[in-house]
């Protein structure tokens, strides 16, 4: 890796380290205080509303962003047509959205989600506002600033709904603190980027711009359809208390990885990017970046899954304990993401946005066959199933990195295999802490200690080269 390139990569991961570390522990402190204040069915309820919004800003905007971070050459006439389009779009999807709420609630025998979704799909306005300015800062690797954004969103986000939450408004807590998120985010990012559009629209950049990136929105709608399939089965087959805990373990499993994996991720495509003409460099910033990743990820994840009991006691209460095995669940199957999102990483810098959508079909065949045959064992199973799609898609996702980059499923996984073992060795001790008959307190900090204490040591002890890579990347980030 070139040093101008290293050292842009490595700024962009400090910033955007601190950004998901800081946010989300923001975050996360926002999180535990709701849900002490708030029950599962008001979780339940915000969670199917985010489905559906889920899938409307996949259409509105993932190829077209994709697009504006991956092509060499963009200028304001790019932008701007993308950004009208958008904003078009954004009031067309709400009024459809508008419309169809009575029906959304009839599906679900849920009369309250009418004006929950009424209010709530007005983030997609406000996603219109912001996305090109989003596509700006990442492009050009600005993520000091997205730190910022994201800061003033999150705060703004714990005050509305703090404080709705302690005045009894129940779930219009969750709703309007996501949208003081937005709100509050979207202002900030047009002062701080400075961007604004300019009158140019112009059908030619638009059709060169889809032209690589539907294949990519195809494939992130069917990733986005597909990862809240699990929630629409659970809210409509099960009770709705048991979609909040599912919600609430998802999120908190979801919250770790994304800080960890997602700030590795979001570096590492404009990086790779600027290395789509050497295949050789390429290979090699993805090999660190799934070596790095998985030595992260492997202990954070089943780490939190060893800890989950004792966790949801101390932070949520008693009356979360119903998320303990959703939250482990959803654990084991994060701890894959970086072999997940590096491989795919990769393959969109090369510009192959025609392998991703087969890889995308593919998987979500494999992961609905496999849902769907869970669903008659009861929702522990449709849970769990999870794990195992996550595994047999490390090796889809690997599979054509083995021609465009020499770099096969088999090599991948012998290079993360130690990290791996180390990691549940580590999950097994802390977990056994769990057996002793000591107080909650208790026994957390002593399984954080010790996980940290064997973990670490055991990278030490039997030379992991991405730990001595890590340390040696910190002396020379901080000893400058």
């Amino acid at each position: 890796m070139g040093d101008g390139l290293k050292s842009k990569v490595l700024s962009g991961l400090f910033w955007k380290f601190a950004e998901r570390i800081g946010v989300h522990g923001i975050q996360l402190i926002i999180q535990i205080l709701l849900a002490r204040l708030l029950f599962p069915k008001d979780y339940a309820l915000v969670a199917l509303i985010v489905v559906i919004l889920s899938v409307s800003e996949v259409l509105m905007w993932t190829g077209f962003n994709t697009a504006l971070v991956q092509q060499k050459d963009v200028d304001d006439g790019d932008y701007s047509s993308v950004f009208y389009l958008g904003l078009g779009a954004s009031l067309g999807f709400y009024l459809l959205l508008f419309a169809a709420a009575p029906w959304v609630s009839e599906f679900f025998a849920e009369p309250l989600l009418v004006p929950i979704m009424r209010v709530q799909a007005l983030v997609l306005i406000l996603g219109a506002f912001r996305s090109i300015q989003n596509a700006v800062l990442i492009r050009t690797m600005q993520f000091r600033k997205n730190f910022y954004v994201s800061l003033s969103g999150i705060v703004a986000s714990g005050v509305v709904g703090l404080g709705m939450a302690w005045w009894g408004y129940g779930v219009w807590a969750l709703v309007f603190s996501q949208l003081a998120n937005a709100l509050v985010a979207t202002l900030v990012l047009w002062v701080s980027v400075g961007w604004v559009p300019t009158r140019a629209f112009s059908l030619a950049k638009v059709g060169r711009l889809f032209s690589f990136g539907w294949k990519l929105l195809v494939g992130a709608l069917l990733e986005t359809a597909y990862a809240n399939l699990r929630t629409v089965f659970i809210g409509k087959v099960f009770d709705k208390e048991i979609l909040g805990y599912y919600n609430r373990g998802d999120t908190m499993a979801s919250l770790v990885v994304t800080s960890l994996d997602g700030t590795i991720s979001s570096v590492l495509f404009p990086a790779l990017s600027s290395c789509q003409d050497d295949p050789g460099r390429l290979k090699a910033l993805l090999r660190r970046s799934v070596v790095t990743s998985c030595f992260l990820v492997f202990p954070a994840m089943i780490g939190l899954a060893s800890i989950s009991k004792p966790l949801v006691l101390l932070l949520l209460t008693e009356k979360w304990l119903g998320c303990v095995f959703f939250l482990q669940m959803c654990c084991l199957a994060y701890a894959f993401y970086p072999l997940h999102t590096a491989n795919l990483q990769a393959i969109n810098a090369l510009g192959r946005s025609d392998v991703f959508l087969k890889l995308e079909i593919l998987k979500k065949v494999v992961g609905v066959g496999i849902l769907l045959l869970s669903i008659p064992f009861g929702v522990n199973y449709v849970v769990g199933s999870q794990v195992v799609v996550s595994l047999l898609c490390t090796v889809i996702n690997a599979w054509p990195n083995k021609k465009l980059l020499g770099y096969s499923a088999l090599e991948q996984w012998r290079d993360v295999v130690p990290s791996l073992l180390l990691a549940l060795a580590m999950g097994a001790i802390t977990w056994s802490l769990t057996l002793l008959a000591w107080s909650a307190w208790l026994t957390l900090t002593l399984q954080v200690l010790v996980g940290i204490l064997v973990y670490v040591a055991g990278a030490w002890l039997f030379g992991f080269e991405c730990f001595r890579y890590l340390l040696r990347t910190a002396r020379e980030q901080f000893g400058r």
